[in-house]
């Protein structure tokens, strides 16, 4: 039986921290804000990973409470932004090309299951010109909830024909962790992404430090 090794897409795939980073700095603009955020600050590029809502709830914290309607009013901004230049920044991880090329050649089903956008995640795959290395692609707005409800992994794992029971997911934040979990399959937890060496802390079944690593990585799931 084929293996389903599920991605997750931002800080595990690519780092699109300057992409996001960048969107943020255009909504802040357009709600007359002074604050900016700063690719070269480790906890800019940390927090651009956890989704717009918390770049712009970190930027709007540098300079007093944080007002939520003012969230609200940013987000569509910053999704404009973002969809108008996703890939100016953006890079696959090293190696992680060759890794998903390698799985493919195999015969494992491989799939993205992501907290992005499903447009927008489609978009970038065809703008980095990977659209045809994935199986199946599975968003935030693909189904009515997403991770860490174990639902869109499952989901993207029926897509592609797999089994849950040779079902390993790669990610790099405690939302991925909490979803494996919820799922009752595996995780292995990047260590690349920016704080990437605090998910030892949240205890996944293995860590990866490289894509040159996969296959270790999978051995010690047990795929």
């Amino acid at each position: 039986m084929k293996r389903s090794v599920i991605f997750d897409l931002d800080g595990t795939l690519c780092d699109t921290s300057g992409d996001l980073l960048a969107a943020a700095n255009v909504a802040l603009a357009r709600l007359d804000r002074p604050e900016r955020l700063d690719p070269a600050r480790t906890e800019d590029k940390a927090t651009a990973l956890r989704g717009g809502r918390a770049m712009l709830r970190l930027a709007l914290s540098r300079s007093g409470p944080v007002d939520e309607t003012l969230v609200d009013a940013g987000y569509r901004p910053l999704l404009e932004a973002y969809g108008a230049a996703i890939a100016e920044h953006t890079e696959f991880y090293p190696g992680a090309r060759d890794a998903v090329a390698r799985l493919r050649d195999r015969g494992d089903g491989v799939a993205i299951c992501t907290n992005k956008p499903e447009g927008l995640a489609v978009n970038l795959m065809a703008e980095l010109g990977a659209t045809d290395l994935f199986d199946a692609l599975v968003g935030a707005d693909t189904l009515p909830v997403r991770k860490p409800d174990p639902a869109p992994l499952v989901e993207a794992v029926r897509r592609i024909g797999g089994d849950m029971g040779r079902t390993v997911l790669i990610g790099d934040t405690e939302t991925d962790r909490k979803t494996s979990a919820a799922a009752g399959v595996p995780s292995i937890l990047v260590t690349f992404a920016p704080g990437g060496m605090d998910v030892a802390g949240l205890h996944p079944e293995a860590l990866l430090d490289h894509f040159d690593q996969l296959e270790d990585a999978l051995s010690v799931v047990g795929l």
